[in-house]
């Protein structure tokens, strides 16, 4: 059996203009390839469009890919993300989960455009839509750039600290799926599931507990370890927490845009492996599923 290649230039998490990346797939294939990436996977918001073209981008640059997805989930009413990797874009159970995640999507956004407007920001609802290259996915992201280029704010961080986060005019409480339904559908298109950039998220010590243990219940096999929103000390936590729940560990951007993401793709700070004793979510698939496919003649 080989050895698992534990300081492999691995990206998973990224996102396309299929949901709130300002790139489309050949150009994200082509960055990732540019910047030593070794092994990559598009992780759109709650949407399966872009995988097409970005195995299909990927394949043209020699660039090995999984196919993945990233869905919008409420857990002790937080909104958490779980990432879907290795997943058959094709499956049925996955498709039609995620159609319905997204179905509140609209009415969560013209809410939005509404408590804009009650503090003096008119047409925050159609400014934001101009933003969003898939209207049903249109999120925060697309107000913070439409606020940013209306001279509301002078970056993301800021418009989302005024505007966007809860107890703010612009933020709407929305109920994403249930952890169990999230985990269940990747599973069922043969992927593997997630945490997100666990470090993200405001629980007491006692709710993340719950987090790790309901979610390692329904299926879940791997956190983020390695990701643009964790420090060095949220990493050394995570790497922890990965060894206590038994859980494959996982690396990636969370890139959506060159100038507003903490990182760019491929460029985290530090390989997966603090420790030998983490064991890579790539684990889970062969050299050979791994290698880059070859382009057709």
């Amino acid at each position: 059996m080989a050895t698992v290649q534990h300081d492999l230039n691995a990206d998973l998490h990224s996102h396309s203009t299929a949901s709130d990346g300002t790139l489309d797939s050949a150009t994200l294939a082509a960055r990732a390839k540019a910047n030593g990436v070794e092994l990559w996977a598009l992780t759109d918001h709650d949407e399966l469009a872009g995988l097409p073209a970005a195995r299909a981008a990927a394949e043209r640059v020699g660039l090995p890919f999984l196919d993945g997805v990233e869905i919008s989930v409420t857990f002790a009413g937080t909104t958490v993300h779980i990432v879907g990797l290795g997943i058959d874009p094709a499956n049925e159970e996955l498709a039609a989960g995620i159609a319905d995640v997204r179905a509140g999507r609209e009415e969560r956004a013209r809410q939005m455009g509404d408590g804009l407007a009650q503090v003096g920001i008119r047409g925050a609802y159609e400014g934001a839509m101009k933003f969003a290259p898939n209207p049903l996915l249109v999120s925060r992201t697309h107000f913070g750039r439409f606020l940013v280029a209306s001279g509301v704010a002078p970056d993301m961080r800021s418009v989302f600290g005024r505007y966007l986060t809860e107890g703010k005019p612009g933020y709407v409480e929305h109920r994403w799926a249930r952890l169990g339904d999230a985990v269940r559908w990747i599973r069922a298109a043969g992927g593997v599931a997630v945490i997100a950039h666990p470090g993200r998220y405001k629980f007491t010590p006692t709710e993340e507990y719950a987090l790790f243990s309901e979610f390692q219940a329904h299926g879940g096999e791997a956190i983020e370890v390695v990701t643009g929103s964790h420090h060095a000390g949220d990493i050394a936590k995570y790497t922890d927490m990965a060894l206590e729940f038994g859980l494959l560990a996982s690396r990636g951007s969370d890139f959506h845009d060159p100038h507003e993401s903490r990182l760019d793709l491929g460029l985290q700070p530090t390989p997966l492996a603090l420790s030998l004793r983490l064991t890579p979510v790539w684990s889970r698939w062969t050299e050979d599923e791994l290698r880059a496919k070859p382009v057709a003649p």
